[in-house]
């Protein structure tokens, strides 16, 4: 239990603080916090991925993130656009799975390699901190389209789909 005199001393030293607090700039009061200025700024690296940035953030709206293949090695930033269409907008490369080499992020995981690059083309060029730069896949105009591997698989699946009819009767 407190006494009458310990609760005037707290009274005392709350005024003394308010009043101390008031006399104080913007950039005095977030000094005088215990974290004071430990934030660390955008891109300067410290966490589990590497950024790879393909397209610019400014042409979405919302974004969402999806997990590709194993959980915790490669994710995709999915942005929406305005028109309601989604595109990735970034790839999460896990520091585990990968190095930084000569300015050049290098993917050590075979298997994230073949997945991950045929998604974009060029070399995956370093920004700032763990941010790098990548160019898309080339957008294949529609009258180039079917390519030759979507022909390929659609016979495929035709062929599996008759096997199936056959095996069935």
């Amino acid at each position: 239990m407190t006494t009458a005199q310990q609760k005037s001393a707290a009274r005392k030293n709350i005024k003394k603080a308010q009043a101390r607090w008031r006399g104080m700039s913007h950039r005095q009061h977030s000094l005088a916090q215990p974290s004071g200025w430990a934030r660390k700024r955008p891109g300067a690296g410290g966490g589990k991925f590497y950024r790879i940035e393909v397209r610019p953030k400014g042409e979405f709206i919302r974004f969402r993130t999806q997990d590709v293949g194993v959980k915790g090695h490669l994710e995709r930033i999915a942005g929406r656009r305005s028109s309601g269409s989604w595109d990735t907008a970034t790839w999460l490369i896990a520091k585990k799975d990968a190095h930084v080499s000569g300015g050049k992020l290098v993917i050590d995981n075979p298997k994230l390699k073949d997945s991950f690059l045929k998604q974009i083309r060029g070399p995956v060029v370093h920004k700032k901190g763990d941010v790098f730069m990548a160019l898309s896949r080339r957008n294949v105009p529609e009258k180039e389209k079917p390519t030759l591997a979507q022909r390929r698989a659609q016979k495929k699946n035709i062929r599996k789909a008759q096997e199936a009819r056959r095996d069935k009767v």
